[in-house]
């Protein structure tokens, strides 16, 4: 049975009109917190995550390969007080141009506190997983990003493969549910502070982009190709979550969190990098939400801020889900409060969720 919970039903019109008229998708995609253009890091071995290391789990730096063969890092944290038993184990990803070290790491964390085997990992061509050129997404190859975090956890004789959920946050979350549409292994998903990515950069917030402005991006993405092509390199955008003045709230809250020592990370995209100017090319005619309803009949828990600017990313796509669903608004919480505030997560909800249905 389906679930909306929230304290006032009185939708915010202020937050769907904010980026109205944003014009062309490419600058949609600018409007996205962005990490320089490196090869991909070497593993690092001590504690490097924003937030403090916690004493009731244990940690280990891990790798896989995708269906791609990209090389992917992840950090698997496991309860330290675990029996013998095999534990239900959740893969843990995003946000859109973070690593980590940030928001993944904390919900992966978080969760192995409360029992759960949790896998926070590099999405491909990001932070210290592989893949050339550096800091592109693609829509295929991080969806299948999700799927091999599933196959590496099914492989651990510690786990139990068949009690598998996932757990996307932010772009990563459109991510997540693409993923566990398509991949049946997942008993259960939860998308957290969601953006459908596919459809910003294809049309903008809040769908403003016209038809005609549609086709001047396509337009220029497509000439960016000749000059990356004769370059034998791809340009990148410009550094993303750099404040200049007079940009909306939305774009201050990335700014807080990835710029500041509340969540600043070097390798993330969106502290001070860029993604590469053609990045939206492949997302701009992919709209991954599309099977939603083939998550059914498996749960899904959508989480949003009440004062997000990206509320209606999870409320299209819960209306779009099929059964059994559950959307869940946290009162008077932002799209970044979802990243890191402890007293705004409700990860008490979160592991009941899970420990329901990996039982």
């Amino acid at each position: 049975m389906s679930k909306k919970i929230e304290t006032d039903n009185t939708c915010n019109t202020s937050r769907r009109n904010l980026m109205k008229g944003t014009g062309l998708a490419v600058a949609a995609m600018s409007m996205i917190p962005a990490a320089t253009a490196t090869q991909a890091f070497a593993q690092t071995s001590e504690w490097d995550k924003v937030f403090p290391k916690s004493d009731k789990v244990d940690h280990q730096k891990v790798s896989f390969n995708n269906r791609y063969g990209i090389t992917l890092i992840a950090d698997l944290y496991l309860p330290k007080n675990r029996s013998g038993q095999p534990l239900a184990a959740l893969a843990v990803g995003g946000p859109f141009g973070a690593v980590k070290e940030q928001s993944s790491g904390l919900y992966a964390q978080t969760m192995a506190e409360r029992g759960f085997a949790a896998l926070a990992f590099d999405p491909s061509f990001t932070g210290e997983s592989g893949g050339k050129p550096r800091n592109v997404a693609s829509p295929d190859i991080n969806t299948e990003d999700f799927s091999a975090a599933v196959d590496y956890l099914g492989l651990q004789p510690y786990i139990d493969r068949q009690r598998i959920g996932v757990i996307g946050i932010c772009g990563w979350g459109g991510m997540a549910l693409n993923a566990v549409a398509v991949d049946k292994r997942v008993k259960a998903v939860v998308a957290t502070t969601m953006y459908d990515m596919t459809r910003v950069m294809s049309k903008g917030y809040n769908d403003s982009v016209t038809p005609e402005q549609r086709g001047e991006a396509l337009e220029q993405l497509s000439h960016q190709r000749w000059a990356d092509a004769e370059k034998n390199m791809p340009a990148y955008q410009s550094p993303y979550n750099e404040l200049k003045g007079g940009e909306p709230q939305f774009l201050v809250d990335y700014h807080d969190y990835y710029m500041t020592p509340r969540g600043y990370h070097p390798r993330a995209v969106n502290s001070g990098n860029a993604w590469t100017q053609t990045t939206p090319l492949s997302f701009m005619n992919m709209p991954i939400l599309t099977y939603i309803a083939e998550i059914s009949p498996r749960p899904l828990l959508l989480i949003h801020g009440e004062k997000a600017h990206s509320r209606y990313f999870s409320e299209t796509a819960f209306a779009a889900a099929a059964e059994p669903k559950e959307l869940m608004i946290i009162p008077n919480a932002s799209h970044t409060d979802l990243y890191d505030r402890m007293d705004k997560i409700p990860f008490d909800r979160i592991a009941d969720f899970f420990g329901q249905h990996l039982a």
